[in-house]
């Protein structure tokens, strides 16, 4: 290990001298103390480095110890149910080993090196393999199988390969190449660097989050991007919870960066106890969790996202599908900003660094649907969704913009509809999807061939509405023919019946399509149902006073496995309007 001396401490910022030797983003130990660093600049033999730890009482002088090589994490069984800080190292055993509060300079391995897993091969002794070519599985827990992959940069032919019980650190199996490799299940990668794969595919299969206005209308490919810019109690968190409980992904790796404390322990009490829709079992069992909150040290959340969409990446080469919460990136580029303020960089707009927009971009770009390294054609998707947290919500500010210019879902959440009590608090009128299109076809092809038609008959009553009650607010409700005040009704109907939705409520925290595009075709009847009757010369009050319409809004609540109820509440409409077009009066309930 090469030794420098430190000759400057500035907060993380650490600079370090006779240091010529080492590279830009090698991991560095400073001091006796061994406190984890990343060298993020090079002035001739200067190393300016981030300390991942607590400086306090580090001085001019005392020597700083190259490693050699790159922040990188490990990964192999083990990841799923853990809970990691931002440079991977875990937080239940960190507190064994120091108690409560994070204490400088302790040493753990980030994943259990004395746990024994079944190993069971796939391939046998005589195989050719390449790089990211599956040798065997391991069944991490009741839910995910963990594939063992053969590390980038290994290729030949298997000579000996094992199967039992091992450790991550144990040797499985033997590969000779150009020369012989030894495998384990347990392999490295630098954070930083994307992982390789064979080719990128159309984004063209929906992430179904079970959210009405999100699936409907504003919906995110598998392998896709999407960003949640919002103001402080918007509800940019219980967003993201509820996408990482309901999204229809094999795996979701979930960011806290810089975020406080106490969100992070609503995930870790509430997701044990979910039951995931999907598997029957507890939603932890295929989460990772990267906790890095606002009291942890600044320069470890520049790290976490990264740290997150490595293992994300990881995962998506076994070929599943993985969701990325990354909650939230205005707090990394906050970090990036301290950072850089200590290197005395030329601030940019609002103080951020010049790179902020590369960075955020270099980020999103590691998301996608993708065909895996290896010779068998695995598919597997990362989507990553990040929320922003503008400061008084304002999205012209410099992470907003960058993060726009390169997301292609935007779910803008306004803070006046959640102060009416309107959850999710996404704004209709300018929340935008550029998948739109591919998920049209797909919503047409797998669940209703009239869906794109009724949701774009639903998104025009929406728009409608909000030119509507400008009239009315300057010259009343009354002003308006009976034809618009049954549009403002509909609209109504529309946000508060199906956009609105209780993360709370046992059957409405979760929609499937099907129920989506029942109800939305229920409420549309309605308004069909009601014109022609206005037509007919039935007064709109008689039409709004039908003991259906209690109906349709308690249509929310129709278990999943009933949606048969939905149906019946159309059979009733009809036949309620029929009497009401033949009496010109209200039947009776």
């Amino acid at each position: 290990m090469k030794v420098g001396k430190i000759i400057k401490v500035s907060g993380p910022l650490v600079v370090a001298e006779g240091m010529d030797e080492a590279n830009v983003y090698d991991v560095v130990e400073v001091s006796e103390n061994k406190l984890i660093g990343e060298i993020i600049e090079m002035r001739g033999d200067q190393a300016s480095i981030q300390v991942y730890e607590e400086t306090t009482g580090i001085g001019p002088g005392e020597d700083v110890y190259t490693t050699g090589s790159p922040l990188s994490i490990e990964l192999g069984p083990g990841l799923i149910e853990e809970m990691f800080d931002g440079i991977q190292r875990p937080l239940e055993e960190l507190r064994k080993a120091a108690g409560d509060f994070l204490v400088r300079g302790v040493e753990v391995p980030r994943l259990n090196r004395e746990k024994k897993w079944n190993f069971e091969p796939v391939k046998q002794v005589g195989d050719e393999v390449v790089p990211g070519d599956i040798i065997g599985e391991v069944q991490e827990n009741a839910v995910v199988r963990h594939k063992i992959m053969v590390p980038h940069g290994v290729s030949g032919k298997i000579t000996d390969i094992k199967s039992g019980e091992y450790t991550i650190a144990d040797d499985i199996a033997t590969v000779s190449g150009d020369k012989e490799y030894k495998l384990q299940m347990m392999q490295k990668w630098p954070v930083r660097q994307g992982r390789p794969y064979k080719r990128k595919l159309d984004p063209n299969i929906p992430l179904v989050t079970g959210q009405r206005i999100i699936d409907t209308f504003f919906p995110v490919a598998k392998g896709g991007t999407a960003a949640i810019p919002g103001p402080f109690g918007s509800g940019k968190t219980v967003v993201q919870h509820q996408l990482a409980k309901w999204a229809d992904a094999d795996i979701v790796v979930y960011v806290g960066c810089g975020e406080r404390g106490n969100e992070m322990t609503d995930v870790l009490m509430e997701f044990p106890e979910l039951i995931d829709p999907q598997t029957g079992e507890s939603l932890m069992k295929r989460t990772v969790l990267i906790a890095n909150t606002s009291n942890m040290p600044v320069a470890a959340r520049e790290a976490s996202i990264y740290t997150g969409i490595t293992i994300a990446e990881y995962f998506r080469d076994m070929g599943y599908s993985v969701a990325l919460m990354a909650d939230s990136t205005s707090r990394w580029a906050e970090a990036l900003r301290e950072m850089s303020g200590r290197l005395e960089e030329m601030p940019g707009d609002e103080g951020y660094p010049a790179y902020l927009a590369s960075r955020v971009a270099e980020f999103y770009e590691r998301a996608g649907r993708v065909i895996a390294s290896g010779n068998d054609d695995r598919e597997g998707a990362l989507t990553a969704i990040g929320a922003v947290s503008p400061p008084g919500g304002d999205i012209s500010e410099p992470v907003s913009q960058a993060t726009l210019r390169i997301v292609k879902v935007f779910w803008g959440l306004d803070y006046a509809l959640s102060y009416a009590r309107h959850f999710p608090a996404i704004n209709w009128l300018n929340s935008y999807s550029l998948y739109q299109t591919k998920m049209d076809e797909y919503f047409d092809q797998n669940i209703d061939p009239e869906f794109a038609k009724h949701r774009i008959e639903a998104m025009a009553l929406l728009s409608e509405e909000s030119g509507l009650q400008e009239i009315v607010r300057l010259v009343g409700r009354d002003a308006l023919s009976e034809e618009d005040q049954l549009k403002l009704e509909i609209a109504k109907s529309l946000r508060e019946d199906f956009l609105q939705q209780n993360a709370f409520h046992e059957t409405d925290t979760y929609c499937s399509l099907q129920k989506q595009n029942k109800m939305m075709q229920l409420i549309l009847k309605f308004g069909h149902e009601a014109n022609r009757a206005l037509a007919q010369g039935v007064y709109l009050n008689e039409i709004l006073a039908l003991p259906v319409r209690e109906r349709i809004t308690r249509s929310k609540n129709t278990p999943e496995d009933k949606l048969e109820e939905i149906d019946a509440i159309k059979d009733q409409l009809t036949k309620e309007m029929e009497e009401l077009i033949a009496k010109g009066g209200i039947p009776n309930a």
